[in-house]
């Protein structure tokens, strides 16, 4: 497994960024039912406005679900406390859930907050991120396999207090968009 602290070197301003995710989130949901993705959203609350990266609505079992997501650009480890921000507003929107993308990894305080409140983090990460050796050394990749441009990794603590990774493949438009000068 990759090191989920450490930056994943992706060249991207964060309003690409952002718009990258907005076009995945468009096209990985668009079986749901009545699918909305929006990008630079200000959203009221009770307790203020909030500026939302990317909101996605839709509708499942007759009700209406509000998903919040956070792009974060950053050269270090994304802390705790901007998970907190993020679970913050996800309660004051009453959202059903937050999903936090970063450009590099996650501190562990991070994951475990995310884990115990139910926000997803994901890593977008070179394509070739996964590929793992058990050498001591940084092996050459074959040259056989083709590796996406980009993917993810979405992370969580599991029961035993370890944390696991999961892959996230992501689709033409995500690719496409980042690909271009």
């Amino acid at each position: 497994m990759r090191n989920p602290f450490s930056d994943t070197g992706i060249d991207i301003t964060p309003i690409e960024f952002e718009i990258a995710t907005k076009k995945w989130l468009e096209s990985s949901g668009s079986e749901l039912k009545n699918i909305e993705v929006k990008h630079d959203v200000d959203l009221e609350a009770h307790d203020g406005t909030y500026q939302i990266d990317v909101l996605a609505t839709f509708e499942a079992f007759g009700a209406e679900f509000k998903v919040i997501v956070e792009c974060k650009k950053h050269k270090n480890a994304i802390p705790r406390s901007l998970v907190q921000i993020l679970h913050d507003r996800v309660r004051s929107l009453g959202a059903q859930k937050g999903i936090l993308f970063a450009t590099t990894g996650f501190q562990s305080g991070a994951i475990k907050y995310a884990t115990e409140h139910g926000i997803a983090l994901v890593s977008i990460v070179n394509g070739d991120a996964n590929y793992e050796t058990r050498s001591a050394y940084p092996a050459p990749k074959p040259s056989w396999i083709e590796f996406p441009e980009f993917m993810g990794w979405s992370y969580q603590e599991n029961d035993n207090g370890n944390f696991s990774a999961k892959a996230v493949q992501f689709d033409e438009s995500f690719l496409s968009f980042v690909k271009e000068p």
